[in-house]
């Protein structure tokens, strides 16, 4: 965690309201850091409902093997995050952690071992002393109040430099409905049907199947659409949990996904994901810049995401960012190698609304002084169009400075 804040952090930080049926909870458990909080356990009423995305790594952490396995009985009494050590590389000693975590935590809750669900940030490679969970989970269970989702969201911090949080409130039926989010992420982040750690909560009276199938369509355009590096982490998880509590004050319980009084609840659930992952890009690590890449006029959706892809995760693409340089031709360059259809002398690039590059040369009214100016914003926009199709999509990225190698050369001295 870092002692300075990212300058693209939010000005904003929301007022996290109450969501009934989630207790919270933190404390020092010490995995790795010192003097500061390292675990969360979220206590949920009985019948919450869950649904999960996790990386598509071949080799996955054992806490998302963990998760993948109780997925399937849909129900959630507790969910218990650790920072410092991913559980990932662990072989056998990383599954029996898992294992033995879960016992203490539906010893502490009340719960059967199926109901818990774990999340570890960190370390690759390192064995997790689930030991030192024995005492703490039972004390923060006692503890653990409908509330502080700030507090939660700093516990699962590793190299982030500030919490992320986001929240909405839409209706359902007769009633007032909540969602809430917290996300963690800075580094190692490229996620592949999930995000770095994130979860969700609402009072929404949702069933599993239908929560599943919202989670998996809300992420395609959302958490995963970021990227900061490449590199897809070995423990990329989100849960959403949903406690039904609203149905109490006249929420409809939801057995589908295509329910139609879901529909202003699917726009606010997607905002919150929306928001959370814009988070995630604004706290790459060493980032000074927020990158939005848009790529139009593709065959296809699917292949203004591969492009745009190209572009997000080129070091040389944003190194030039950093450096405030409106390299275009480190964009065509990127865009040429994606592998997707293109037409050199069909290709338009525009840097924060100015045309630098016109039908494959430089754009006429190009003017160096200007463009340069436009690059010292904190936000830059890059946009590409291919001229050949309806295709269009967008991704998040930021730049990459010397700071992103300090931190990561350093990660863990």
């Amino acid at each position: 965690m870092s002692s300075s804040v990212s300058p693209l952090a939010p000005k904003h930080v929301p007022d996290m309201p109450v969501i009934a049926g989630v207790r919270l909870a933190t404390a020092e458990a010490g995995i790795r850091y010192k003097n500061r909080t390292d675990v969360l356990l979220a206590v949920m009423d009985k019948g919450t409902a869950v649904a999960g995305v996790f990386t598509k790594s071949k080799c996955p952490s054992a806490p998302v093997e963990w998760c993948r396995a109780k997925l399937k009985g849909g129900k959630a009494r507790a969910l218990v995050v650790n920072s410092g050590n991913a559980n990932a590389f662990t072989g056998k000693t990383g599954r029996s952690s898992t294992a033995l975590t879960a016992r203490i935590a539906a010893k502490a809750v009340g719960c059967t071992e199926g109901e818990i669900f774990l999340a570890s940030t960190g370390v690759i490679g390192e064995p997790l002393d689930a030991t030192k969970f024995d005492g703490v989970l039972g004390r923060l269970a006692e503890t653990a109040e409908a509330g502080d989702y700030l507090a939660a969201a700093k516990a699962i911090m590793t190299t982030d430099t500030f919490p992320k949080v986001a929240t909405a409130t839409v209706k359902l039926g007769k009633a007032n409905v909540t969602i809430n989010g917290m996300a963690k992420g800075a580094g190692m982040i490229a996620p592949d049907m999930a995000t770095m750690l994130s979860f969700i909560f609402t009072d929404a009276p949702i069933a599993p199947a239908a929560l599943q199938a919202l989670l998996k369509s809300g992420v395609e355009d959302t958490f995963n659409a970021v990227t900061i590096d490449g590199d897809t982490s070995t423990s990329d998880t989100l849960l959403a949990f949903a406690t039904g509590a609203a149905a109490e004050h006249g929420a409809p319980k939801i057995s589908r996904a295509s329910d139609p009084r879901l529909k202003a609840f699917v726009k606010a659930f997607n905002q919150v994901l929306a928001n959370l992952s814009e988070q995630v890009a604004r706290d790459g690590e060493g980032a000074r810049k927020l990158v939005e890449i848009t790529v139009e006029g593709a065959k296809t959706k699917a292949s203004a995401r591969k492009i745009a892809m190209s572009i997000a995760n080129s070091p040389l693409v944003k190194t030039a960012i950093a450096g405030e340089d409106a390299n275009w031709g480190r964009v065509v360059m990127a865009v040429g190698k994606a592998g997707e259809p293109a037409d050199r002398d069909k290709l338009s690039i525009s840097f924060n609304g100015i045309r630098v590059a016109k039908n494959g040369a430089r754009d006429p009214s190009y003017d160096e002084a200007q463009v340069s100016e436009a690059m010292k914003a904190p936000e830059i926009a890059i946009k590409v169009s291919l001229g050949l199709g309806k295709g269009r999509d967008r991704v998040l990225t930021c730049d990459l400075t010397k700071e992103y190698v300090a931190i990561n050369g350093d990660y863990r001295s």
